[in-house]
């Protein structure tokens, strides 16, 4: 626990904690303060009271002093130039033609820098405007881009309640406001009357938006059977403000009537209600699971049984960009497997070659094996017999 008081710098703007010290301010004192940006000048909105340590923000800065009549005519004096400052910058954004819209100037209390407030759609290149300005104001110049919430935070205006913007007289800090609020409390979904003036989504969806999600969840949706003291009937729709439901009930000329009761006398059908049957959802098969048959059903068995033949499945739908890439790859793998063909043909046919050749040899002609046919050779040196000679009167 530490104990501190609460500091505000601009009117609407975010509360700061600061360590009081031996200073001990009241609530709608101005004081000086120790700040990351340097001294700054700001008013007491909380007086000192202790807080969790993980509210803090640690190092704790610490308050310098009171403010006096000097340190007072100090911060009137910064903000009349920076109207001056304003129409210089104008000036200058004109003149580099820039696309940004320029919202506000702050002088820090020191003098020590100017803080130039800007909208714009995208990233700006303000480097050259910066080296103009600093030639101007001999300081230092910072250049912040904000959003559309926080300009109109500063600028101020009217909502459409005819009051000033909740933004710009009490709220600190913006809170989340989603589409999903105006449609539990029946708004109209039109832009046009459920943005503010910064075009988002109006901040006071907020403020009722715990009241109805607690309300309606003591009721069943629109369309649902609920019980009532007249029967069991189906909620045409739900008043959360005045807490009054309106039910459609049948009567007992078979008619249909529509009447009004209290949040606190109806309740959602038990067990025990006829429309309890209807409340109950039915459980739905898996996807690719089986029909149970029940086993005693012998009408089923003897109804015969129908084939069943395979369906194709639907073509998917391409988009443009899926089809031509599904061509490419198409005309991709034909040619490859065309290229393949061509190149197990020519295995083929080298290998067959050969075979040919050697049937061609083997299939010589008759004349011709008779020419190549090996002749008979006589050894010169073998010995020559010489045949008997007849003899005569034998």
């Amino acid at each position: 626990m530490a104990t501190v008081i609460g500091v505000r710098f601009k009117k609407a703007g975010k509360v700061y904690y600061f360590d009081p010290c031996e200073v001990w301010p009241r609530p709608g004192d101005s004081v000086v303060v120790e700040t990351a940006r340097g001294v700054e000048f700001g008013e007491v909105v909380t007086g000192a009271r202790e807080v969790d340590d993980n509210q803090i923000v640690s190092p704790l800065k610490k308050v310098i002093r009171v403010a006096t009549a000097e340190d007072v005519r100090r911060a009137e004096y910064n903000t009349r130039r920076e109207v001056e400052a304003y129409r210089i910058c104008q000036e200058k954004i004109h003149k580099h033609k820039l696309e940004m819209k320029l919202v506000s100037v702050e002088y820090t209390f020191d003098n020590s820098k100017i803080i130039f407030y800007f909208t714009a759609n995208g990233r700006v290149d303000f480097r050259e405007l910066v080296k103009d300005l600093a030639s101007v104001f001999k300081m230092r110049i910072e250049l912040r881009q904000i959003g559309v919430r926080d300009e109109a935070k500063m600028l101020g205006g009217l909502g459409s309640c005819g009051r000033p913007i909740c933004c710009g007289t009490f709220l600190g800090d913006f809170q989340t406001v989603t589409i999903k609020m105006a449609k539990e409390q029946n708004l109209s979904l039109n832009p046009t009357k459920i943005s503010g003036q910064c075009g988002r989504l109006m901040c006071c969806l907020k403020y009722e938006q715990e009241y109805y999600e607690q309300t309606l969840k003591k009721l069943p949706k629109v369309g649902k059977d609920i019980v009532t003291p007249d029967g069991v009937g189906v909620i045409t729709e739900i008043n959360a403000i005045k807490e009054i439901v309106k039910v459609r009930i049948r009567t007992a000329d078979d008619t249909f009537d529509l009447r009004e009761y209290p949040i606190s006398e109806v309740r959602r059908p038990g067990p025990e209600d006829s429309a309890a049957v209807r409340e109950i959802p039915k459980a739905r098969p898996k996807r690719g699971a089986r029909p149970v048959v029940e086993e005693n059903s012998e009408a089923e068995a003897d109804k015969p049984q129908r084939k069943r033949y395979p369906h194709q499945k639907a073509p998917k739908n391409l988009s443009t960009d899926q089809f031509l890439e599904k061509m490419e790859t198409d005309t991709v793998v034909r040619r490859k497997k065309k290229d393949g063909e061509k190149n197990r043909e020519k295995r083929e046919s080298k290998k067959e070659a050969p075979v040919e050749q050697a049937a061609v040899e083997q299939a010589v002609p008759e004349d011709r094996a008779f020419e190549q046919a090996p002749q008979p050779t006589v050894a010169q040196d073998a010995p020559v017999q010489a045949e008997p000679e007849e003899r005569e009167g034998e």
